[in-house]
């Protein structure tokens, strides 16, 4: 055999040992399970006044814990200014709930700059329709996440509030409970 096919015979066998190893690599892994139920993205609500309100979500319930929502882990954040007065609010989330395109996602103020939010729980309703996003808060009625009183877990209000035109991008992963 010349030295030139000796080569290729080489090559061949050194690919195939390759690819059969990296073969039988994969097929021991366990096949990845998709978690439980998610909520991501970030949006601006629209409002005619031009007030600056952003919404952003990362929040995630494991595949593992797909029979107790409130083991859900993440954070979210929002704020709202207007004429350079407002605030801003991080979250850990508390529990996440979703069904189909709509997630209910709440948590626990840990770092804001309105005084006395930090410590409240606050909720978070999205409907996901594309750059058509809405959006839905616990505090609608009360005005601040401040004045709103023991919120339970995972409660939001209905999606009301519209996304401003082309900044929808959140990404509901609904939830598939076993009963």
């Amino acid at each position: 055999m010349n030295h030139l096919m000796k080569i290729v015979v080489l090559g061949s066998a050194l690919l195939l040992g390759a690819t059969a190893a990296s073969a039988a690599t994969a097929s021991e892994e366990a096949p990845r399970q998709r978690e439980a139920a998610a909520l991501t993205g970030t949006a601006k609500l629209y409002r005619s006044a031009g007030d600056d309100i952003t919404f952003s979500f990362d929040a995630h319930l494991a595949a593992k814990d797909n029979a107790d929502p409130t083991r859900a882990t993440g954070t979210f954040e929002f704020s709202h200014y207007l004429d350079g007065e407002g605030a801003r609010a991080k979250a850990k989330v508390d529990c996440l709930v979703t069904g189909g395109k709509v997630a209910v996602v709440s948590g626990v103020i840990t770092d804001s700059d309105l005084p006395g939010a930090e410590g409240k729980r606050v909720g978070i309703t999205v409907h996901d329709v594309g750059r058509r996003d809405r959006l839905g808060y616990s505090w609608a009625s009360t005005g601040n996440p401040v004045e709103t009183k023991e919120l339970p877990k995972c409660v939001g209000s209905a999606p009301f509030e519209k996304v401003r035109k082309g900044t929808g991008d959140f990404t509901v992963v609904p939830w598939r409970p076993d009963f």
